[in-house]
């Protein structure tokens, strides 16, 4: 078994190496700077330095980082081609040079010239170029691959399909194969999808989407519900809070497996709330069941208008709206304050139901309890009167109109 060469003697060992070459040069009898200039040296400083003080291969000013992490750098490769030529194994040379077996075989295999040599100078700086920054993408490269990529979507191929033929029809030509993901990245992203504008099909995948579809395990952020019923087109009138009517509604999620919720309701002009419990599920179908239920008693007078979020839970609002005449509109985006009564009430109701709580475990009994608590505690902004009393009044004159 040969020595073990740790990444911090390489460069003594190739000194070492360089040594013996110009040793034997000179015993041929030629002059230093010749042998110099055959190993590729750099010359001394001066003439008071031999070519051995400093023996520094020329292109060592040439070694770059290549890439991130720990990759193979120009000492290694040439200690490769070292070892690799006195006919050492993968496996010693990597043991050699502290490094994988399997890092060594795959760079015999790549490095590999035309008569099957490992060429370490070469090798590493293919790596260099393969490294450089921008590439020219495959695609626009290779216009031939290109018009057999666009002939096959053209065929209604889908990008896997593609690769897999390429990889099969042209199994011993690189040049001929492409990644299904290559292909992806022409469709969307390079330049803007340049390579939609050669097909002669309108729908170049069969899901005819414009845009990729994330593969995010996180729902899609596409909302269609909210289409036409935005915060920005509903009336005026219901800013001020000096016309009655006007709802902002949300979800009080539960704990555990969160599959259960509350419904809240704040009225915008006396803040009275309206709690309902859904101890099954929130789903959309489930929600809307819930606020027919709480809305479908009030006066028409006073179902003016409901504000939620852009929950999913709302999907089903225009059946909400059928029933009730009572339009929904949603909040934009990130923007609580929009429905800033209701994000208060949700925080009072979380005195009575901490986050965590399982509402299939909580009473109807004890929900009605915690809206009455709050309906008849005393608010400042009514001159202590309670949002029950002033709602009352509001019921009066709303039965009178």
């Amino acid at each position: 078994m040969g020595p073990y060469y740790g990444p911090r003697t390489l460069h003594q060992v190739l000194r070492e190496d360089y040594t013996t070459l110009f040793d034997e040069l000179s015993a041929l009898g030629l002059p230093a700077q010749v042998c110099g200039a055959l190993l590729h040296l750099a010359p001394p400083p001066s003439l008071r330095f031999s070519y051995m003080s400093c023996v520094v291969p020329l292109f060592a000013d040439e070694i770059k980082v290549v890439g991130q992490g720990t990759r193979l750098s120009l000492e290694e490769k040439m200690m490769i081609q070292r070892f690799h030529d006195t006919g050492v194994s993968a496996a010693e040379i990597g043991r050699r040079l502290g490094r994988c077996r399997q890092t060594i075989s795959r760079e015999l295999r790549r490095g590999q010239d035309d008569d099957g040599r490992y060429r370490a100078r070469d090798s590493y700086e293919g790596a260099i170029r393969k490294l450089a920054r921008p590439k020219t993408p495959k695609l626009d490269a290779n216009r031939r691959l290109r018009a057999v990529v666009v002939e096959a979507l053209n065929n209604k191929l889908s990008p896997e399909q593609i690769s897999g033929l390429l990889a099969t029809e042209h199994a011993n030509d690189s040049s001929m194969q492409i990644s299904h993901e290559t292909i992806y990245q022409a469709l969307y992203v390079q330049g803007k999808g340049a390579l939609r504008d050669e097909l002669k099909v309108e729908k170049f995948l069969r899901t005819g989407r414009k845009g990729r579809k994330p593969q995010s395990k996180l729902p899609s952020r596409g909302k269609p519900w909210v289409e036409g019923a935005l915060i920005s087109q509903r009336p005026a009138e219901v800013a001020d809070r000096a016309v009655p009517g006007h709802w902002e509604g949300d979800l009080v999620i539960g704990g555990e497996n969160q599959a259960t919720a509350l419904v809240t309701l704040v009225e915008r002009t006396s803040r009275l709330t309206l709690i309902k419990r859904l101890g099954v599920n929130h789903e959309a179908s489930t929600v809307t069941d819930a606020l027919v239920e709480m809305m479908g008693d009030l006066p028409q007078a006073l179902r003016r208008s409901l504000t939620w979020d852009q929950g999913v839970e709302m999907a089903e609002h225009a059946r909400f709206s059928v029933v009730t005449k009572c339009p929904v509109f949603f909040c934009d985006p990130h923007s609580p304050w929009q429905r800033g009564s209701n994000e208060n009430t949700n925080g009072l109701v979380r005195d009575f139901f901490p986050k965590g709580t399982n509402f299939a475990k909580v009473s109807d009994e004890e929900v009605q309890r915690a809206q009455d608590l709050l309906n008849y505690r005393p608010r400042k902004m009514h001159g202590f009167k309670s949002a029950t009393q002033v709602y009352e009044k509001i019921v009066v004159g709303a039965s009178t109109d």
